[in-house]
């Protein structure tokens, strides 16, 4: 055989041969980050979870995948749960769970021995903060009683400062309770700086129709007259009962809902105002994501509306 065909012929097979191993090393590759996007799937129990990772996927394949994947697959999870809560406006249900119970019963007792019921939030230091309209006969009226249920054992409370409220569904109407007792619950972080941004997801724990405490969860709407609107049930009982947002701060308290429909809601923003007596306490408070960051104080008069008509989420009771 000539010399030169014995070369074109070496060159060939060469060529071949690093084709052969260059596929096997890219069918290696994808093999293994399939396998990988399975048990990534798996994990944060979400099937649509692997089309967040496509993009690192993709980075790997061009020469990068020891760098994008050197954390494991705990890292990827992670970042695939985070993607999943942000863009899908989820709340975790681990958060709302150990917050449950920094959520308390509220029964206000009056002259006549009426007895209307709601929820308090706990701030810490034994105070509590809830709407006036459930708490103002009890606090004025002679042989009035305020009593919150917290677990199993009722607490007596007395209203320590209010807003000027003289209505409901009114941005006056917040007030602050004080228990003597000592308390083995967690507080709340209290967060002054959360703008209400349209969507966005939100929790409200509250006493539902004096049965305990109940999560449900709705989506910002509008800013109205100092008030927030939000599609979150209003049932008798929640009156006074904790907004959060999902980083689980105490961002404001739910005060109404829309006459006749128990599913439109209203969201009294937590302002500095409401905590004017309680500077010397050591409350937790949630410090701005970033300078100049929008505060509640500074959209809840953002929009003028007209006048509706609404109603107390406060009930009364039968015992």
């Amino acid at each position: 055989m000539p010399p030169a065909v014995v070369v074109v012929t070496a060159v060939v097979s060469a060529f071949v041969a690093g084709l052969w191993a260059g596929a096997r090393r890219v069918d290696g590759t994808l093999d293994h980050l399939a396998a990988r996007l399975d048990r990534i799937e798996q994990q944060s129990g979400d099937p649509r979870a692997a089309s967040y990772v496509v993009p690192v996927v993709r980075r790997s394949v061009s020469g990068t995948m020891d760098d994008d994947l050197a954390g494991g697959d705990a890292m990827l999870v992670e970042t695939v749960k985070a993607r999943l809560v942000e863009e899908m406006g989820l709340l975790s249900l681990g958060m709302l769970r150990e917050r449950q119970g920094s959520f308390a019963e509220l029964y206000a007792t009056g002259a006549k021995d009426e007895t209307t019921y709601g929820t308090a939030s706990y701030l810490g230091a034994g105070y509590f903060i809830t709407v006036k309209h459930a708490v103002a006969a009890a606090s004025t009226q002679p042989g009035g009683r305020i009593r919150l249920r917290v677990g199993d054992a009722y607490v007596r409370a007395s209203v320590v400062d209010a807003g000027d409220a003289e209505g409901e569904v009114d941005p006056g109407d917040w007030a602050i309770l004080k228990v003597d007792a000592t308390l083995p619950i967690r507080p709340l972080r209290i967060d002054l700086h959360y703008a209400y941004p349209f969507a966005d997801p939100v929790a409200r724990m509250g006493n539902d129709y004096s049965r305990g405490i109940i999560a449900t969860t709705g989506h910002i709407g509008q800013h109205r007259n100092g008030l927030v609107t939000c599609l979150t049930d209003g049932h008798p009982g929640v009156s006074g009962g904790g907004v959060l947002n999902r980083a689980g701060n105490l961002v404001g308290i739910q005060v109404g809902r829309l006459d006749g429909d128990y599913r439109f809601s209203f969201i009294l923003p937590l302002r500095a105002e409401m905590f004017r007596h309680l500077r010397d306490v050591p409350l937790a408070f949630a410090v701005p994501a970033r300078p100049g960051a929008a505060t509640a104080a500074d959209t809840r008069h953002a929009t003028p509306d007209q006048p509706t008509r609404s109603v107390t989420t406060g009930g009364r009771a039968t015992r």
